[in-house]
């Protein structure tokens, strides 16, 4: 039987161990930034058909860093809303050099 993890102290040292490959963190890192930006444009300029593209953008090079580079499920699907939080705080550690790509 698997442990169900409860906290997000607990989640995120699970979520840096599936993000080992150096690939797949840039993948990361792009897709999260595209996202900021996105959401920033489309805030700016009153856009919302431009909000339907977050998901897609985030996670679709999230997705393939893990399917191609990383090899393991996205912790998305066990794990959506910590993961979300995850994909942020690794972004600005990788941003602020606190973590390595």
């Amino acid at each position: 039987m698997t442990k169900t993890i409860k906290t997000f102290q607990e989640f995120y040292p699970f979520y840096l161990s599936q993000h080992q490959n150096t690939t797949c963190r840039i993948l990361h890192f792009i897709g999260t930034f595209l996202f900021f930006i996105l959401l920033f444009w489309g805030v700016f300029n009153h856009w919302s058909w431009q909000f339907v593209s977050l998901p897609i953008v985030g996670y679709g090079f999230a997705w393939v860093g893990h399917f191609v580079f990383e090899k393991n499920k996205p912790a998305t699907f066990t794990y959506p809303f910590w993961s979300l939080l995850s994909d942020f705080k690794l972004f600005f550690e990788l941003l602020l050099r606190k973590e390595k790509f």
